[in-house]
């Protein structure tokens, strides 16, 4: 249903450089780019992560209540992508781990800019 996603940056360098480093992790590149704008993704026709400056040439500033989920194979790769991510500098939001017993596995974190995103999973909930 999600073709694509955009978060806001007012530093595309920075930016660019967080998030080829981050997804280079996981296989995922830079699909397409321009002077204000770079997408990420597996391939054209699958849905694509992109990091822009506002075209209203405004500030960039991230939602509250907004986030975006990384799908992750495994809590290997959550693990993998939240610790890459404070790295690069990503800020806390909360370790990655399982949430309830569900087998939601998750970890949360803020990118240079302060937007919201988590690397998750649905593993099988592990017995006590």
């Amino acid at each position: 249903m999600i073709a694509y996603t955009t978060v806001g940056t007012n530093d595309l360098k920075r930016a660019k450089e967080f998030y080829d480093s981050l997804f280079g992790e996981i296989g995922i590149k830079e699909l397409w780019a321009s002077d204000t704008f770079v997408g990420y993704g597996p391939s054209m026709d699958q849905p694509m992560f992109g990091v822009c400056q506002p075209h209203d040439g405004k500030a960039a500033t991230s939602g509250n209540g907004t986030m975006i989920a990384l799908a992750c194979p495994n809590k290997e790769t959550v693990h993998k992508i939240y610790d890459k991510a404070i790295a690069l500098g990503a800020q806390d939001e909360g370790a990655a781990g399982p949430r309830g017993d569900t087998g939601f596995y998750c970890g949360y974190f803020r990118d240079p800019d302060g937007n919201k995103l988590n690397s998750f999973a649905m593993v099988t909930p592990e017995a006590d």
